[in-house]
Order: structure tokens, then sequence, then C-alpha cells
């Protein structure tokens, strides 16, 4: 940059983005204006006020609706999480200001998972000095990830390879082996071990769809299904077979038989938080759980 050149700083605000955000989903500026409970024309503007102030293109305009650009693209990718970065800071900041008259702490988990664990951390944590109220959140698979990064848990166990748990501090809990999970009557019930294709290739057990994070359902001949309580009791009528970390053995009541699948993938169990926490009780579960 020569001498006296000047870089200018484009500055976006979260209101323009939230805009943006609406028209690049919507592909459309009327729906996006009802989605945002305002009139087309301002929005319009400003959409076309952020294009000229980015010097860029971001859509564009088809008589079908409005089609992202490749720098568009690129700020519906960012955006995102631009936005949920903040939601995140809004939540956390509501949170901690709550927690001024009453200290707490949310931890999410699957439901049905790791509940022998669950027990041991909590019993541990409860026995700290300093420890504070801990609200369990239990939710389907997929969304203990997604509620540690907007916010709306401060603490999560995690499994890997299932889970994502890049950009948090972890703490491994237990590795273990992967078994099958069937009704105690079937003729695979009496093998030794099974492979993982064999095991999701049952004719007469499909595994169980788990739900995306938008709400919907993988395609497939399985039960669509939420939680584990759910899976056991369809496991126990044939219905379906199910695919668990090896320690769900000691919560399986008669009715149903275990089966070692050999190359399944190992599964880790850790606990997760926010690399920035500054919560005593977040502070005060991982080390309860450093001592399991």
């Amino acid at each position: 940059m020569g001498a006296g050149q000047r870089r200018t700083l484009v500055v976006v605000e979260t209101r323009e983005l939230r805009y943006f955000v609406a028209v690049a989903e919507e592909s459309h500026v009327g729906r996006a204006a009802e989605r945002l409970g305002m009139a087309q024309p301002p929005l319009s503007r400003a959409i076309a006020a952020l294009e000229r102030r980015l010097g860029a293109a971001l859509f564009t305009r088809t008589p079908q609706g409005m089609v992202l650009t490749g720098p568009g693209e690129t700020l519906l990718r960012e955006g995102r999480v631009a936005l949920a970065a903040i939601e995140a800071a809004e939540r956390r900041t509501r949170r901690t200001a709550a927690s001024a008259t009453r200290a707490s702490v949310v931890l999410t988990a699957k439901a049905g998972a790791s509940s022998e664990i669950m027990a041991k951390l909590l019993d541990a944590y409860a026995a700290e000095p300093d420890a504070v109220d801990v609200e369990v959140v239990l939710s389907p698979p997929g969304h203990q990830a997604l509620m540690l990064r907007d916010g709306r848990a401060d603490v999560a166990i995690l499994h890997r390879p299932f889970d994502d748990t890049s950009g948090f501090d972890v703490d491994e809990l237990v590795v273990e082996d992967q078994v099958l999970i069937l009704p105690a009557g079937h003729p695979a019930s009496t093998r030794e071990s099974i492979t993982f294709d064999e095991a999701r290739t049952l004719p007469d057990l499909p595994l169980p769809r788990w739900p995306h994070l938008d709400g919907t359902y993988p395609d497939g001949p399985g039960p669509e299904l939420r939680d584990l309580t759910q899976v056991l009791q369809l496991v126990r009528l044939g219905r379906t077979a199910l695919v668990l970390p090896e320690s769900a053995r000691a919560n399986l009541r008669d009715g149903l038989a275990v089966v070692p699948v050999l190359d399944a993938p190992r599964v880790t169990t850790v606990i997760a938080w926010p690399p920035h926490s500054t919560s005593v009780g977040v502070a005060g579960l991982v080390r309860a759980a450093s001592r399991l």
C-alpha cells in the first residue's frame, strides 16, 4: 500500500446480516420481508446498500427470486457463524446475569446414553464444597454439540467419532467397544461376534433412524426414533436392533441379547465445554469428571 493510501474497513451490522441471511434462505425478498415482519421496499434497499458497501453483488435477481452469487455464498456461510456467535453470547450473558442470585450450570447429554457415567459424575460433583445446581437437559443424538455452541448449555457429554468436538476443550472419560443389542430369541443372538455390515443389514431388524438437526429423518426401513428408552422397547418387540457402546449392557433388562461388533469404531465418551468458559460450575464438573 503506497504512502497516503488508506484501506477502507467495511463494517456489516448485525441487523444487515439478519436481513441478508433471511433473503438468502428464502430466495425471495417478499418472503424474507414477511419472515422479518417488515415491508419489502426497505428490505430491498438494505440489501442493495449492503452490496454497494461491500463492492460485490450478493444475489442474481431472476423472475423466480434471488440466487446467491459466489460472494453471497461466502457471506451466508460466514454470516451464519457470526450470528450464531452473537446469539450464544447473548444467551450466556443473560444466564450469567440470572445466576448472580442463584448459580447453576446446564449439562446436556443424549437421552438414555451414558447414564452410569452421568450418575457417577453428578454424585461426585455434588460432594464438592462449592457445587452449584446442575440442570440436566436430555436431547436427541446430535443436538448436544449444537446446544454447547449456541449457549443453551454450559457443558456436554459427547461421543466421538459421532459428535463434533472441534473448538471445545474436552476430557476423555472412557473408551469402549460397541455391541449389537437385539431380541434375545433372534438367531443372531447366539453368535459370539458380528461385523458392522452384518449388523446393519439384518433383514428383519433394520437399524433405527435418528433425526437430523432440522428434525427430518434420513431415508431407510428402520423406525424413526428420538431416544434410547423408546428404541429398547422396539428391540424387545423384534422391530429393530441397535449398535451401542459396551457400557449399555449395564442398563439392559430381560428380553435383550448382546453381541460384540468386531469392526465398529471404538467410542470415546468425553466431557466438553467452551474454551472461554469462566463458570465455576463447569470447572467443578470437569474436576469431578477427571477423578472418575
